[in-house]
């Protein structure tokens, strides 16, 4: 049986050439491609929190699969820093456009015997709510982590932003980021003799 290629898996490579926090100074540099790595350990941490320490019920490894695609459509846009996605309704309708034409182009780069099996993970919009909602709860823990990691560098241009998301995530309804931001962040900061017990 004859495939014709394909170039989806080529395009997805590129994120690591896709600069996050383009707008503003950074002391350390951050890709599309590690962040979404590490969206998707925490959201599949967030999940299996859910499902073990608050008794839910969830898919963690749909969860951890949707988070590393959630911003796979950037190697099309590029980073869009959220206070300019978010700056009014008509950049965010502009950019939300944008955004699901970049997800339509890069399914149709698929074979389309595969489309709707990678549907569920490129399109937020055929996602399960719990999925949606753990996957943005841990993109805003790594973003507020990244802010976290520029401040101790120094750089103090990552601090209203990181007052920002730290607002919105103490207001997060979902337990499980609560827990996590007591569990598990406060260790990020730490020097490696203190993560190895020294």
């Amino acid at each position: 049986m004859k495939h014709s290629a394909s170039r989806f898996f080529a395009y997805i490579a590129r994120l690591r050439w896709i600069r996050r926090w383009g707008l503003m100074r950074n002391a350390i540099e951050e890709n599309v491609a590690t962040h979404s790595w590490e969206v998707a350990t925490i959201a599949h941490g967030l999940a299996l929190i859910r499902n073990h320490v608050f008794n839910g019920d969830v898919n963690a490894d749909r969860v951890a699969a949707a988070a590393l695609y959630h911003d796979a459509t950037e190697v099309i846009t590029g980073d869009m820093p959220t206070p300019v996605k978010y700056h009014s309704a008509v950049m965010r309708e502009a950019f939300g456009d944008i955004e699901s034409r970049a997800e339509t182009e890069l399914l149709d780069l698929l074979p389309e015997t595969l489309r709707d099996g990678f549907r569920p993970y490129l399109a937020e919009s055929v996602q399960d709510a719990d999925t949606r909602a753990l996957v943005k709860a841990a993109d805003r823990l790594s973003a507020w982590l990244k802010c976290q990691a520029e401040i101790n560098a120094g750089n103090r241009e990552f601090e209203p932003a990181a007052h920002k998301i730290r607002q919105r995530l103490d207001e997060d309804p979902l337990p499980e980021v609560g827990y996590f931001l007591t569990v598990f962040a406060p260790d990020y900061s730490a020097p490696l003799d203190h993560l190895l017990g020294d």
